[in-house]
């Protein structure tokens, strides 16, 4: 049995009787704000009793739109505790977007900060809901968004038809205990305490359901593979909205009773001066956060001497970058770890006594409690080790399903309770596994089968590569022809035609990229995942291909992959 049945709130709650009252939670080394676990749970129980005098209560779904304000993290244990659904809303969407989740989530409550970079999200909330001029606090009635009833406001200010934080927490302190103590003697770990819609590079955001059970656990024993205690400070320049950071960050902390120092949002040149500065023994991030701390004109003048571990996750590491981290950033434990949202996230992660062949050039194994298997996307069966198949996974860690969509829960679950990933991967004989791209990344050349990661790490062996990004571009003859996407190390002068001649006899000609096209950004999304679909958007407009050829043969002509 997974370790824990209990609720996020009972669990949290056993910790602060367990640790010393000095330990620290959280950290904002910017600040120097610091909540220990007791005084942190003080501010959690007022702000849930709060919510519960201003009628958001068990079963409700409030949604968060916000950066890493040290708040976010009360309002997730707060909703934890009076059972409501916390709903994670992605910092980057726009009117449109915000819309679609406020109104497909069922939304009862909606938590905002004032904006994020140049966007006004209380500009965008009052477009959206203008009956917020005129409704009294906590009684919205709004045409658009019948199910919403109350829009809270993270901070001192006072807005017009909103509560804020600091009303919510002293209202709190001012009820008594009789029917919190009721509604969290309610709940069960079953029941779901997390909606996160998926990130969105393709197709429209589904929410993911996610229980106590599911994140708890899952997050208990991320933490296992960092050989994490109480001793450990965790820096955590990741999303909040995302698994990166509430699931892999907040639940492995709190299941070791270790400290959480986040950042409100990710710079590396912070990064590195929380790391000094708070001692941190682990830090967390994507490949290209990690990329940009050690290229970072200041990195030799912070001191890392204090890290041990971490994760780089989110999408696929390459082994230089890896090599660098362990190395320059003392980081010899790092972890590599594998999952997606719908896994609660992670599925498989490396440990921190692996090899460094291990650790550079797999996703580790399989977490405990979790089933994982690989099977030929076509025919289901399961393959051998060191074959390429579909990965699949079955335990505690699988999602509810995804809200109002049983058809898309269906397909990606099926009858015998195996999530599907989507996600190509191979097995080597001691359980290690290692992804070699989306099974829809997958690029097919006039019939061969191409994964891009396999190129993506020849390619980063070049000189002046920093980063490398493979995709598939139509192509009238072949059907699709690999494309890279290519951002420069400072300084260096290689041009497409250095590119293709590095390729020459090094590669099967068929993998060779046709297109190289030089970038400064990749487009991602806001927890780190590169939009490859974008890329390829953005070179059949460069290349001026007609797309329209290729969509009006698709019914009549159909590559066939070669075995």
């Amino acid at each position: 049995m997974p370790y824990t049945k209990k609720t996020i709130g009972a669990y949290f709650e056993e910790q602060v009787k367990r640790l010393p009252a000095e330990q620290e939670f959280i950290v904002y080394p910017d600040r120097d704000l610091r909540w220990t676990y007791s005084q942190f749970n003080e501010r959690v129980d007022n702000l849930a009793k709060g919510l519960l005098a201003t009628g958001i209560g068990k079963g409700d779904h409030v949604g968060i739109w916000a950066t890493n304000v040290p708040d976010w993290l009360t309002f997730m244990f707060a909703t934890a505790k009076i059972g409501a659904v916390l709903v994670t809303i992605n910092t980057q969407y726009r009117s449109f977007e915000l819309e679609y989740v406020v109104k497909q989530a069922d939304l009862a409550a909606l938590v905002i900060i004032d904006s994020f970079r140049d966007h006004s999200y209380l500009d965008t909330v009052n477009e959206l809901i203008p009956e917020l001029k005129t409704c009294q606090r906590g009684r919205l009635k709004s045409e658009r968004f019948p199910e919403l009833r109350s829009v809270i406001f993270i901070g001192q200010e006072k807005h017009r038809g909103m509560y804020n934080t600091r009303e919510l927490l002293l209202l709190g302190s001012q009820c008594g205990d009789e029917r919190f103590n009721k509604v969290k003697a309610s709940l069960d770990a079953h029941e779901v305490v997390n909606m996160q819609y998926t990130s969105g590079t393709t197709g429209f955001p589904k929410g993911v359901m996610l229980s106590h059970f599911n994140i708890l656990n899952n997050g208990y024993y991320i933490g296992e593979r960092q050989k994490f205690s109480s001793v450990d400070r965790v820096c955590l320049p990741v999303p909040l909205f995302h698994c990166f950071g509430c699931v892999l960050g907040v639940m492995a902390a709190l299941g070791h009773g270790a400290t959480l120092v986040p950042l409100e949002g990710f710079d590396p040149l912070l990064v590195l001066a929380a790391v000094q500065k708070e001692k941190c023994t682990a830090v967390y991030g994507v490949p290209t956060m990690f990329i940009a701390e050690l290229a970072h004109p200041m990195f030799e003048m912070f001191d890392m001497s204090s890290l041990r571990t971490g994760i780089m996750a989110g999408s696929p590491c390459p082994e230089e970058t890896m090599r660098q981290v362990m190395d320059k950033m003392n980081c010899t434990d790092i972890t590599i770890a594998y999952g997606l949202t719908e896994a609660s996230p992670v599925i498989t992660q490396t440990r921190t006594d692996d090899t460094v062949a291990q650790r550079t050039g797999t996703v580790g194994a399989a977490l405990p409690e979790i089933e994982v298997k690989l099977i030929d996307p076509e025919t289901g069966e399961e393959v051998g080790v060191g074959q390429p198949g579909e990965l699949c996974c079955r335990g505690y860690n699988v999602m509810k399903g995804y809200y109002k969509m049983p058809e898309r829960t269906s397909e990606a679950i099926d009858a015998d309770g195996w999530l599907h990933s989507g996600d190509q991967a191979e097995v080597d004989e001691d359980g290690y596994y290692k992804i070699t791209g989306r099974i829809k990344d997958m690029i097919i050349r006039g019939g061969e089968n191409i994964y891009p990661r396999e190129i993506e790490e020849f390619l980063y062996t070049m000189e002046g590569i920093l980063d490398v990004q493979v995709v598939g571009i139509p192509d009238q003859k072949y059907g699709e022809v690999v494309g890279a996407f290519i951002i420069k190390k400072e300084g260096a002068d290689i041009t497409e035609e250095d590119v293709i001649d590095f390729t020459r006899g090094k590669i099967a000609p068929f993998k060779k990229p046709k297109h190289v096209i030089f970038v400064d950004a990749y487009p991602m999304t806001a927890s780190g995942k590169i939009q490859k679909y974008k890329l390829r958007e953005m070179a059949t407009e460069q290349l001026e291909i007609d797309t329209t050829v290729f969509d009006s043969e698709k019914e009549s002509k159909c590559p066939i992959n070669q075995r």
